[in-house]
């Protein structure tokens, strides 16, 4: 007992130690390859420093959070993180070595350390160094022996084994039995190097002085700190049982598949007794006390078969090493090692995990770009742990690999948002087992767009026909293009280009709305002023820089029926004095006169359609489409000599406008014969205030008349001469119209020929022949009124006021 307390007061004194210096087995070592190994010792209390990640890694501490310095592990997190404010590595939790790697001789967890900005990865391994942390503890805490009284001195018994779960000079175990007179302690050393207390009988034991011994058996570990278990002995003095189990081999191996089914038997061991009867009937038993192997293998106590109770795991244990005993009737035991190794089969998917990726990418990423790292694992080993990484699906991707277990996903040509959007990247990772076992992870990248795409019309040009004499400010024409970027590269601002130097600026016709491009007239068309209107529209995105296409819209007017036709010849405003004359011996269907109408419009708009107005039948008829008067029949002695024609001039509009004039004409041969009648009406027109000034114009007439029968019997004779026919002397006063002012009006009428006016006069008093100004003396040009209502009917007279007053029959001479 004494004994007993030493080794209690050591083990505390060993746990002080612990405390106080729980660094001073932790140091820093850099490895060839460039993996960073670390050393401490399990059982370090939660927050104790490991090592300066950033500094063995020269990384600069500043940098660490920016380039996310991270640790990637399925285990090592649980352990171990890093602080991002100094680089330093700390423990998070509870490290025990012998739970996280049991009896293995190198206990080591490895893990990466993952930068980015640049991309890098880093292999820290942390080697867990075993402190003696467990007591030496035999599998029962009472063994009992069965001896008979005539054991011989020198008798040996072998115990049970104390087993420690530390490693090394930890996990030494020697032992020592309490003070007493018939029994001593040994060790006895199995062919595989294990050692087994021993219990050596001194001297003869005498069932009848004392039939049942007790004592205590320590173990010790050879730690610095010793930690000691304890088991008491039971020795029972009873009839003789001199012989022990035997089993057939002290080490037994089997290799069992690791999906072997529930329940399979993977090994029997055999034991045999040469005593006879109780002493001779054998049990079999585990002598351990391991969880992980009492939880996975059970025996059959009475024949040794080992069977399993749960699905075997080569990822978990590769192997398992377990110690058996047979026990005699009569407390004799044996010891056997069962030694199981597991064989790994391909029973596990690659593990694919994305450590670093891009949710959005700009669509003019250079190739090469990297999207994502990934990191492939597989559970496995030898052919079935190697992984073989693929991109499902013709993408624009790569998988390049980075370091061990590494993959990047890299642009391998540009991207075009337009085409594809978004992607999703399946990566399929496949192993090299048999049957083979695959595992895929997908990830989704967007494409952000940048402004790589103009406004696109739909045609490169547009063709609008608008009614003149539209409403002012109402929509004419909508026109629209198309982006095929998104958000603000897309939206699209209208303008109609227009030139600075323009006198009639075309922002005073049109305006557009820049949003929907709908185009507004900004007053009324003319077709008479502007017969089309041809723009360019530019349409340009919100991008930056910004994009812009144009296209050309025809603006066609089209003509109303807003213009009355007007009369150039006669002249509306002549004088009502005015007649024309109207040979007597003119034939039926001889041309007399014309009248020259036209019309501003165009089309059939302008389209001009002549007729008389008269109720009476009448001794003359128009041409509906040319305006030319003839006679309807030959003239009688009852017919009057003077007559009033009305012409009606209509076009072909709808609604129809119309012009009229009123024509006077006197039949006669000669002017002798116009006298009476032209008299009788200056006299009527005539006030009495008046009539001695008529008088001598009556006689400066008769002797002019005279003169002028003379030049006209001279110009009858001249013309008999050069043709047969005289053909009808129109009277007709043409007035110098300029031809390219009636070649754009499309009427349909006759060209004008170009005439000199003269007049006669009726009083003899007044020369014999007077030159008049011509009628219309008034440049074309001027003819066309501000209010656009046609060709204007101004006719210019003699200054004058005595020679408004003569009376004149004008002639026009070719």
């Amino acid at each position: 007992m004494a004994g007993l307390k030493l080794q209690e007061g050591q083990a505390i004194q060993g746990l002080r130690w612990q405390v106080i210096f729980p660094f001073l087995f932790s140091w820093l070592c850099h490895s060839v390859s460039g993996q960073i190994h670390y050393s401490i010792n399990e059982e370090l209390r939660k927050g104790s420093i490991v090592g300066n990640v950033a500094k063995d890694l020269q990384l600069d501490v500043k940098d660490l959070p920016r380039r996310k310095l991270s640790i990637v592990s399925d285990m090592s997190e649980k352990y171990f993180n890093i602080n991002l404010d100094n680089g330093n590595l700390y423990i998070a939790d509870r490290i025990d070595r012998e739970t996280l790697c049991r009896a293995a001789a190198d206990c080591v967890l490895t893990f990466d350390a993952v930068v980015e900005n640049p991309l890098n990865v880093f292999s820290i391994k942390i080697e867990i160094q075993d402190i003696n942390d467990n007591l030496p503890k035999f599998v029962q805490d009472t063994l009992t022996l069965d001896m008979s009284e005539h054991t011989s001195p020198g008798a040996k018994f072998v115990l049970q084994k104390a087993e420690d779960l530390d490693l090394g000079i930890n996990s030494q175990i020697s032992y020592r039995l309490s003070t007493n007179q018939y029994f001593s302690l040994g060790e006895k050393v199995s062919t595989d190097g294990s050692v087994f207390p021993e219990l050596i009988l001194e001297k003869p034991l005498d069932r009848e002085t004392q039939d049942k011994h007790e004592l205590i058996l320590t173990a010790s570990d050879g730690g610095n700190l010793v930690q000691t278990g304890t088991a008491l002995i039971n020795i029972i003095i009873n009839d003789i049982n001199d012989n022990s189990p035997v089993f057939t081999q002290d080490v037994y191996k089997v290799s069992v598949r690791e999906n072997i089914p529930v329940n399979t038997t993977i090994l029997q061991v055999s034991a045999s007794d040469e005593d006879e009867g109780v002493n001779a009937q054998i049990t079999y038993s585990f002598s351990t006390n391991e969880n992980h192997i009492l939880q996975t293998f059970i025996i059959n106590p009475t024949n040794g078969e080992i069977n399993t109770k749960e699905y075997l795991d080569y990822e978990e244990n590769k192997n398992y090493e377990i110690s058996v005993q047979a026990k005699d009737g009569g407390g004799r035991a044996a010891h056997a090692k069962v030694l199981i190794e597991i064989q790994d089969e391909n029973d596990n998917a690659p593990l694919i995990s994305i450590t670093s990726s891009s949710d959005l990418i700009p669509e003019d990423s250079a190739p090469g770009t990297v999207v994502a790292l990934i990191k492939v694992h597989d559970r496995d080993s030898g052919d079935n742990g190697e992984v073989q990484c693929i991109i499902i699906g013709d993408l624009p991707f790569d998988l390049l690999s980075s370091a061990s277990n590494f993959y990047k996903i890299v642009t391998k040509n540009s991207l075009d948002r337009e085409k594809m959007a978004s992607y999703n990247i399946t990566i399929q990772a496949s192993d090299k087992g048999s049957p083979e076992m695959t595992s895929r992870k997908s990830m989704r990248l967007d494409v952000s767009d940048i402004n790589d795409n103009a406004p696109v019309f739909e045609k490169s040009g547009y063709t609008a026909l608008i009614a003149e004499n539209n409403s002012p400010g109402a929509s004419i024409f909508n026109i629209q293009a198309r982006d095929m970027d998104s958000e603000d590269n897309a939206k699209i601002t209208y303008s109609i280009m227009s030139r600075s130097n323009e006198e009639d600026p075309l922002s005073s016709y049109l305006s557009m709305n820049p949003v929907t491009g709908v185009i507004y007239s900004q007053r009324s068309f003319d077709y008479e002023k502007h017969r089309e209107f041809i723009i360019q529209i530019i349409a340009r995105d919100n991008g930056s820089p910004s994009l812009n296409s144009s296209t050309t819209l025809r603006i066609c007017i089209v003509d109303q029926n807003d213009n009355s036709p007007v009369i150039l010849y006669p002249s509306p405003e002549a004088d009502s004095t005015t007649f024309e004359m109207v040979p007597w011996t003119s034939e039926q269907g001889s041309l007399i006169s014309k009248v020259v109408a036209v019309d501003a419009d165009s089309g059939h708009n302008a389209w001009l359609s002549y007729f008389l107005q008269s109720s009476e039948p009448s001794l003359f008829t128009i041409d509906q489409h040319t305006g030319e008067i003839r006679t309807s029949r030959a003239f009688q002695e009852r017919d009057i000599m003077k007559h009033g024609i009305v012409v009606l001039v209509k076009d072909n509009g709808v609604p129809s406008r119309s012009a009229s004039v009123t024509i006077n004409m006197v039949v006669a041969d000669h002017f002798h014969q116009v006298l009476p009648e032209l008299s009788s009406q200056s006299n009527k027109e005539e006030s009495q205030s008046n009539l001695q000034f008529y008088l001598v114009i009556a006689l400066a007439l008769i002797s002019f008349l005279f003169m002028l029968t003379v030049i006209i019997a001279v110009v009858s004779k001249y013309k008999e001469s050069k043709s047969s026919s005289f053909g009808s002397l129109s009277t007709s006063l043409y007035p110098p119209v300029d031809p390219r002012y009636l070649s754009q009006f499309n009427a349909g009428t006759l060209p004008l020929q170009y005439s000199y006016d003269v007049c006669v006069t009726l009083d003899p008093s007044e020369q014999e022949f007077a030159f008049l100004k011509a009628q219309h003396n008034v440049p074309v040009d001027s003819l066309i009124d501000a209010d656009d209502s046609g060709i204007g009917t101004e006719t210019l007279k003699n200054s004058s006021p005595a020679e408004n007053l003569i009376p004149q029959v004008c002639f026009q001479l070719p």
